[in-house]
């Protein structure tokens, strides 16, 4: 009889996580993404643009340089804000505010006659992608049931990666003016859908509108569900979030938050200076200065982003974040070597062929072992690593701080590799090998742990 009754209650619980997976769901999942595929189109756009854009407009390295990083200071601008402009107006207004900057910065990219538009649009471009970097996730995660979560959840990594890969591969064919009039359509697409979708429950539940709330998860559920007992839980959670995120900046900068701060804002500097941002947005130019086709070349990383995409959401959970990072890691490290090694060899003008293959295989290998690790667990760490009053604080500083290292890198890169490709190259390896330690001395493995476990033991080391 006892066996009979279990079975119908794990019958019952499978049919409620079955009937959770909805069109509506569906639906609401794929209009949010579009902002990550416009962040991943915003983030390589200067790849394929930047031969015709300064040799049609007449700018020098280092204009096309500010113009290509201007993008980061806009993102890491609204970031700082994201969080209390999502919390004050709602998560798809902000995806609302989020695509008004990005049309109108691709708009204003796709005229621009001189440096001063071309700058003002990218610096929009900027403003637009700060927002979606915050909002998206958090929206995916609040409508989303925990069964599919993580699947629904890496669908905006997996979108981004749609979005460079696009850029790579279309902007071998169309004019620079054309692409950024193209890449305009996620961004006006998302904000037609988004009056198709609901509001986040956990949001409504924020400002008491109970109402709201449950017409919401309806939507998100099916029409047919029994949402009561949801939405009490996200009444509760909500309930229990606002006692607990009281605390301010100088609760942050406390002693036993002092490991977390170090592997957080660690992770997002040696993430960003080991050259990572430089791929995205100046592939073709890292080809054409090893003479390697750029056309092809960035044809074949175009080609490798989504499978490597998709064969991160299958490991993630399975090895654990330590052996992905230092896996990451370590390829970065030996395919950055070869890459300076490709430019040093090419510039004596020795082995040629030889060149080319180290080339496009360094750089192939540099992608991939970025994309299993070190481009997507720093964030997952961090949720992971602070404590639930700080969260919020911590989750702005971070941000802000990748932005700031991403936009250093961005912005030096054109300078470094005139100064020596081999030796930018040599100095990324040199990096990775210190996220090998760094990783080894001070990160956890966070994986199958309670938050509280974790917090006991990183308050332990500090």
């Amino acid at each position: 009889m006892e066996s009979e009754r279990l079975e119908s209650h794990l019958l019952n619980k499978q049919e409620e996580e079955a009937s959770s997976f909805t069109s509506g769901l569906l639906l609401s999942t794929s209009v949010v993404v579009a902002g990550s595929f416009c962040y991943g189109c915003a983030m390589s756009y200067s790849s394929p643009a930047q031969s015709k854009i300064m040799e049609e407009l007449g700018l020098s390295v280092a204009d096309y340089s500010f113009f290509t990083s201007v993008m980061t200071l806009g993102g890491m601008i609204t970031a700082a804000f994201s969080g209390k402009i999502s919390a004050l107006v709602g998560r798809r207004q902000t995806m609302w505010i989020s695509d008004v900057c990005c049309i109108f910065g691709w708009l204003a990219v796709a005229f621009a006659h001189d440096i001063i538009l071309l700058n003002i649009g990218r610096l929009f471009l900027g403003f637009g992608v700060g927002l979606i970097s915050y909002v998206v996730p958090v929206y995916i995660a609040e409508i989303t049931p925990k069964t599919f979560r993580g699947g629904f959840s890496y669908s905006n990594q997996l979108l981004q990666c749609l979005g460079i890969s696009l850029m790579f591969f279309t902007g071998n064919f169309f004019h620079w003016r054309t692409l950024a009039l193209l890449s305009a359509i996620p961004s006006a697409f998302q904000v037609i859908c988004l009056f198709f979708i609901p509001e986040s429950p956990r949001w409504l539940a924020m400002y008491g509108q109970d109402q709201e709330l449950e017409v919401s998860l309806k939507n998100l559920r099916g029409e047919n569900s029994d949402i009561l007992k949801e939405a009490a839980e996200i009444r509760e959670t909500v309930e229990i979030s606002r006692k607990e995120s009281q605390s301010g900046i100088r609760d942050l900068f406390h002693i036993g938050n002092a490991h977390s701060l170090i592997i957080g804002l660690g992770l997002m500097l040696l993430q960003q200076f080991c050259g990572s941002a430089a791929i995205s947005a100046y592939a073709a130019r890292i080809f054409d200065k090893a003479g390697f086709p750029s056309d092809i070349g960035t044809t074949i990383l175009a080609v490798i982003l989504i499978p490597q995409s998709i064969v991160v959401m299958l490991t993630v959970d399975r090895w654990g974040r330590r052996p992905l990072l230092m896996i990451s890691s370590i390829g970065m490290c030996i395919c950055s070597f070869f890459i300076g090694l490709s430019y040093y060899l090419q510039k004596n003008g020795e082995f040629q062929k030889l060149c080319s293959v180290m080339l496009i295989v360094g750089l192939v290998g540099y992608v991939s072992s970025f994309g299993i690790g070190l481009g997507g667990l720093p964030w997952v760490i961090m949720s992971e690593v602070f404590p639930v009053n700080v969260k919020i604080t911590a989750g702005s500083l971070v941000t802000m701080s990748n932005w700031f290292f991403n936009w250093i890198i961005i912005y030096s890169f054109n300078f470094m590799i005139q100064w020596s490709a081999s030796g930018t190259y040599f100095i990324f390896s040199g990096v990775s090998l210190v996220t090998i330690v760094f990783i080894w001395t001070l990160v956890p493995e966070t994986k199958g742990r309670t938050l509280e476990e974790i917090q006991t033991s990183l308050v332990r080391l500090s």
